[in-house]
């Protein structure tokens, strides 16, 4: 029987492919980006607005700081503990466009010495874990290739 890919979080990013993008939102009153998204108060404390519109989030941004898991988390994070634990990378991306910070795991094999604060990285679809129902999708960051054109310029 085939396994259902079902997002970790629905609404948090589209579907996969060439055009995956984290989702966030806007509210109407400031302006202001939220990921997560927010869908009952805008969270700028400047702000009373309550109406707010889903948006795609820039693909790409900048590392703004980096780390690697070493251990196995507790519960109820998944994990099987008769599997070695490998390592992780978890990364904070700035999107210049909106100005805030996204934190995700890195792509399968990107690992801290792959990354420096500053590089280009893009959002990629990701797999968090499986089970015999579902695949477990999320998103991943990954390091861009040098000269690799802009998703915009793409098109």
């Amino acid at each position: 029987m085939p396994r259902t890919r079902t997002p970790v979080v629905p609404g948090w990013f589209t579907a996969e492919g060439e055009e995956f993008r984290l989702l966030g939102t806007r509210c109407r009153v400031c302006r202001s980006v939220f990921f997560p998204r927010e869908d009952s108060f805008c969270r700028n404390p400047g702000c009373a607005g309550t109406e707010l519109d889903e948006v795609p989030l820039s693909r790409r941004g900048r590392v703004w700081s980096y780390t690697d898991g070493r251990y196995r988390p507790p519960a109820p994070y998944v994990s099987d503990p008769g599997v070695e634990w490998r390592p992780y990378t978890l990364i904070a991306v700035e999107l210049a466009a909106e100005r805030i910070v996204v934190l995700g795991q890195g792509a399968p094999g990107v690992t801290v010495a792959d990354l420096a604060v500053g590089m280009e990285v893009e959002a990629v679809p990701g797999v968090l874990n499986e089970d015999a129902e579902h695949i477990w999708t999320t998103w991943n960051w990954r390091p861009v290739k040098r000269g690799a054109p802009r998703a915009e310029e793409r098109s």
